[in-house]
Parts: structure tokens; sequence; C-alpha cells
């Protein structure tokens, strides 16, 4: 192991006060709804974050469907386990200099605890994904709450987007149900989904973002479909 790989090792052994301690899973099953907003149960099935699917006893930064790892992360030589796990859920930043979580830890060991006994049942292969993928948390840090991504397939009418104007600063945005609303061009995101979740082709959503109402994401199918679908029209 390169000495790069040494550093996050010696630092797990200063920073697992969790371990110590006897999870409780149904805690940690609560806990764990702040994770779901970037992380999957379901093998291969990524977002912001990679699956957390089988963890226990792989290498980080291995994961051959995940394609967003940091050059840190897999160059760490950890393999994951309880004791490299509480340490990376203490201080990702210190454990990994320069990986790319956003993520400032949790620095309760008792929730740490919790979510380290939750996790090592719910990605045990087989494990009920309709009970793992629910639940609340404290003590996240940079982590913000929610939960999975809607299936974006079949869409209310208020959120499939029929038509896209653009005019100086304004997007206006045609909804399904007849309805245009209006948006300042940075208030207004363009993504793609191309998972099973995703929008069917030539189908895009519309969904809410940020805390003020104001902002908005238009999801496609596809990179192709953003500029066939935007009309530059006053």
């Amino acid at each position: 192991m390169n000495s790069f790989g040494m550093i996050p090792l010696a630092t797990i052994a200063l920073l697992s006060p969790a371990l110590a301690q006897q999870g409780d899973a149904s805690r940690g099953h609560r806990d764990f709804r702040a994770c779901v907003a970037c992380h999957s149960l379901e093998p291969d099935r990524n977002m912001t974050g990679p699956s957390l699917a089988n963890l226990w006893g792989h290498r980080a930064g291995s994961l051959p469907s995940f394609e967003r790892y940091s050059d840190a992360l897999k160059s760490s030589g950890i393999i994951w386990d309880d004791r490299a796990l509480d340490g990376w859920l203490t201080d990702p930043g210190r454990m990994v200099p320069d990986n790319e979580m956003p993520f400032e830890g949790i620095k309760d060991a008792s929730v740490r605890a919790d979510l380290l006994a939750f996790l090592k049942e719910a990605t045990k292969p087989g494990a009920p994904q309709q009970t793992a993928q629910q639940g609340g948390m404290k003590g996240m840090g940079g982590m913000m709450g929610g939960g999975p991504d809607p299936n974006l397939k079949k869409l209310e009418p208020g959120i499939q987007v029929k038509s896209i104007s653009y005019c100086h600063d304004t997007y206006r945005v045609t909804t399904a149900d007849g309805k245009t609303r209006a948006f300042w061009e940075r208030n207004l995101r363009f993504r793609t989904d191309s998972s099973k979740d995703g929008p069917e082709k030539g189908s895009p959503a519309i969904m809410p973002a940020g805390m003020m109402g104001d902002r908005a994401s238009v999801i496609f199918a596809a990179p192709e479909e953003i500029n066939k679908m935007i009309e530059a029209r006053c």
C-alpha cells in the first residue's frame, strides 16, 4: 500500500469512539433519511453519490457503475468495514483529503453507531428496499434531509413540460395543464436523468428547487433534447 493509503488508516484509529457503543438499527433507520437524497441502497442505482448496496468488504471508489469518484478516494486504499466507515462518517475530509463528498461528518458517536448498525443490515444482499429507504436524521452537518428521487415516467400535467421559450434574461415554461411560469435565467436549471426513473423521451419534467419557490429544474431524458425544446422567442 502506498503512503497516501496509510494516512486514512491511521486517521481511522483516532476517529472511532462509536465502535465502542452498541448501535440501535431502528434509530439508524430513521437517521438514514438525510442520506437518501444522495445514496440508494439498491444495487447499481447511483444518484449524486454511489449506491451503498453490498458496501462492507469493498474497496473505496471501486463500484464499476459509478463514474464520479474523486481521485483521492479511488487511490485511498480503504476497505469499507465498521472501523473505516465510522472514521468516514466522523470526518470524511480529514480521513481522505480532497475527496468530493459534500458532507461535514457526524460528530455524535451515538448517532454514528445507530447509522452503522442500520447500514450493516440494510446494505446486505437481499435487504428489503421498501424499509431500507425510509427514515429521519439528526446531526448530519452539511447534508440536507430528503427522500428518494421521484419516478418521472408518468407525469402529472402540472409538471410535464410542453414548451420552453427564452427572451432576454427570462425563460417561460408551459406545462401540460396549460399554465406558463416565468423564471429568471439563473433560477432555472436543465438536467438529465437517463435512469429507469427518469422521464420518457420528449416528455421532460419540471421540479421545484430551492427554499423560496422561485427556482426549478427541468429534467430531460437525454442531453440532445435540451436545445430542441428551448425556443428563442419574445
